[in-house]
């Protein structure tokens, strides 16, 4: 166990956990966030994407101890109203369907949009790697373009 100082949606916390603890966990479990949602555990599926820093990490196989210095952002921290453009967006297109990996397409939606303000189809589609099992993938690609229109 080790003691680390995290700073989560602009908030400071001091937890004590095993450093090799998955962000996710900590989030979850520790901090008491649980808009990020656990997945598949393997950092395939995308549903635990949070930013540490202004890189969007898949928190369930990132260690705790190497957020460093980084400030780690969640979905509950991306706009205190739900009113962030691309949330905006996910809602006037009716983005979610079971909606259960939607906070971690947002937030990897976001960072896409920090790297390329302007993105092409193929920038999205290469970049959102995330999983949605009910297959709302047009629907996404839409609210990026839309999104990208208020950023």
């Amino acid at each position: 166990m080790a003691t680390f100082s995290i700073e989560v949606n602009d908030e400071k916390h001091e937890v004590n956990v095993d450093p090799q603890m998955p962000l996710l966990w900590v989030i979850r479990d520790v901090v008491g966030l649980t808009g990020t949602k656990y997945g598949c555990g393997i950092a395939q599926c995308g549903a635990c994407t949070v930013h540490v820093g202004n890189t969007a990490v898949r928190s369930c196989m990132f260690p705790v101890q190497s957020v460093g210095e980084e400030k780690i952002t969640t979905i509950e921290g991306l706009s205190k109203e739900g009113d962030h453009p691309v949330q905006e967006a996910w809602k006037e297109i009716d983005v979610p369907q079971c909606g259960y990996c939607q906070s971690g397409q947002i937030m990897a939606a976001v960072a896409l949009l920090r790297e390329h303000p302007d993105p092409s189809d193929e920038e999205i589609e290469r970049t959102m790697t995330n999983i949605c099992r009910c297959g709302t993938y047009n629907r996404i690609k839409k609210a990026i373009k839309q999104a990208s229109t208020r950023v």
